[in-house]
Order: C-alpha cells, then sequence, then structure tokens
C-alpha cells in the first residue's frame, strides 16, 4: 500500500480506543472529503475554492454557536464541542486545501514545511488533544512525524504529481543538483536525479526519527498505532533509496512481507 499522510493516520483502527473511534473518523471524514473537493475529479479551479469555502462557512457557524447545515459538520461540531479541540486547526487544513488549487512550485524548503504544517501537522495534533496529550514536546513531536509523512507522500508521488502540474521538490533544489522540470515530465532517471532524491529522502527520515520518541508517551494502544505509521513511512523511504529515486518505474509500495518487518521494527522502538 502507498503512504497517504491521511490513510496513516489511526483511522477507528482496533487498536484505537473504542470510545475515540468515532471522533477520529469524523475528523477523517473532514480532512479525507475537504481533500477530495481541492483534488479530485475536473472541477475548475473556482468551483473547488466555493467548495472549501462552504467549509469555512460551516465552521464559522460552529465557532458561533450556531447548528451546521449538513451531517458532516454536525458530526463535528460535536466532536469540537465534546474534546475541546481548537476549530483553528481544521481552518488550517482548508487553507492548505485551498492552497493547493492555486500554487504548484514551492521555493524552498521552509516554503515547503509551512505548506506541511498547515496540510498534514493539524491531523496528528487533534488526534493528540482527543488523548489529551498536548505538552509542547509532544506536539513538537506529532508535528515532525506528520510533516515527514507528508514529504514521503511528495517523495514517493513525483510522477502522479506531476500529471497534476504539481512539483513539490523545492525549486532551488533542483539545478542545485543539476536536474530540472523537463528531467520529472521525460521520467529521465539519472546519477544527478538520484542524488536529488537521495537528498530529500534523508529530510523526511531526520524529520521522522525527530518526532519517533513520541511513542513513548502515548497509551498503549495509540502508541503502537503510531509505531506501525513511523515504520512504515522509514520503509517507503528505503524503497525510495533502494530504487534510486526512480519513482516513475519503481513507485515503493508496502506488501504482506513489508508488514511483517514494521511490526518486528515496531517491537523494538
Amino acid at each position: 500500500m502507498p503512504v497517504d499522510h491521511y490513510e496513516n493516520f489511526p483511522v477507528a483502527s482496533l487498536l484505537v480506543p473504542t470510545r475515540l473511534r468515532r471522533p477520529i473518523e469524523t475528523i477523517y471524514r473532514f480532512a479525507r472529503s475537504a481533500d477530495d473537493i481541492a483534488d479530485e475529479g475536473d472541477a475548475p479551479a473556482e468551483q473547488r475554492l466555493a467548495g472549501l469555502q462552504a467549509y469555512q462557512a460551516e465552521l464559522d457557524r460552529i465557532e458561533a454557536g450556531a447548528a451546521p447545515l449538513t451531517p458532516l459538520f454536525i458530526d463535528l461540531a460535536q466532536t469540537i464541542a465534546s474534546h475541546g479541540l481548537p476549530i483553528g486547526l481544521f481552518r488550517d487544513l482548508l487553507d492548505a486545501f485551498a492552497q493547493d488549487v492555486v500554487k504548484k512550485r514551492y521555493a524552498d524548503f521552509p516554503d515547503l514545511l509551512d505548506y506541511c504544517r498547515r496540510s498534514a501537522n493539524p491531523v496528528g495534533r487533534l488526534v493528540l488533544h482527543l488523548f489529551g496529550r498536548t505538552e509542547p514536546q509532544h506536539l513538537e513531536q506529532s508535528d515532525c512525524i506528520c510533516t515527514a509523512l507528508q514529504l514521503i507522500n511528495f517523495w514517493q508521488d513525483v510522477a502522479i504529481d506531476w500529471r497534476k502540474d504539481r512539483v513539490y521538490i523545492p525549486q532551488c533544489d533542483l539545478p542545485r543538483f543539476r536536474v530540472g522540470e523537463e528531467d520529472i515530465a521525460a521520467g529521465r532517471w539519472s546519477a544527478n536525479w538520484a542524488a536529488l532524491m537521495d537528498f530529500q529522502v534523508d529530510r523526511a527520515r531526520s524529520l521522522m526519527l525527530r518526532g519517533a520518541p513520541l511513542v513513548r508517551a502515548l497509551p498503549g494502544r495509540l502508541g503502537w498505532e503510531i509505531r506501525l505509521t513511523i515504520q512504515g513511512g522509514l520503509r517507503i523511504l528505503e524503497g525510495v533509496r533502494r530504487v534510486r529515486g526512480d519513482v516513475w518505474h519503481h513507485r515503493p509500495t508496502l506488501g504482506p512481507w513489508d508488514w511483517l518487518v514494521l511490526a518486528g521494527r515496531s517491537l523494538t522502538m
């Protein structure tokens, strides 16, 4: 299976306590459906942005104490109220999805990290709020894991994103490694491209390892869920490195054997 920064959060898993499965499902439905508005189908940009603005309007109603108009947001309002979730984290997600509609390139790594701060990190922070573990250190570790998952998804999906006219590799890194967008368009592998991808893999791996100690601070079942998520992301990075960055012809995914490896590695974290 691929690594996706939403699919790898604990979505109603058996490892998640029963009382939190519905709230996590609701957060997931919000994030997934909003992302689909921005990313799926062939609607024009104006229609996508209008759909995301309708989501913002529903958040406005929740924040004002008014009744939402749609079933998803009725459930979301209950989840926010029951668990004291910061509504700004939901707004950050919508802001990132809207950015995806109009912004296709990132100048440098800080520019990309700012996108990840809004597109990925809020989901991890929301999960920590559900579990009542919002110490600054834990939030920072969660951010590292979530950003790493987002970056892994980018490096895994260079070819897929190109078909959407998106390049998440920072623009300043392309000339540094003497490659260009024409190489992405042609699916052209080279030693320079391999070096560029090794550099990006190292960035994502470093962030993931910085966040990994979070698992030891989380309740048992959630800790195991995040252990598997971290190891899955690291395994995909190993795959990218193993194929020397040739994700056009050898896109790394996780198969049955990999899950055995992940389980074994999770025991030693």
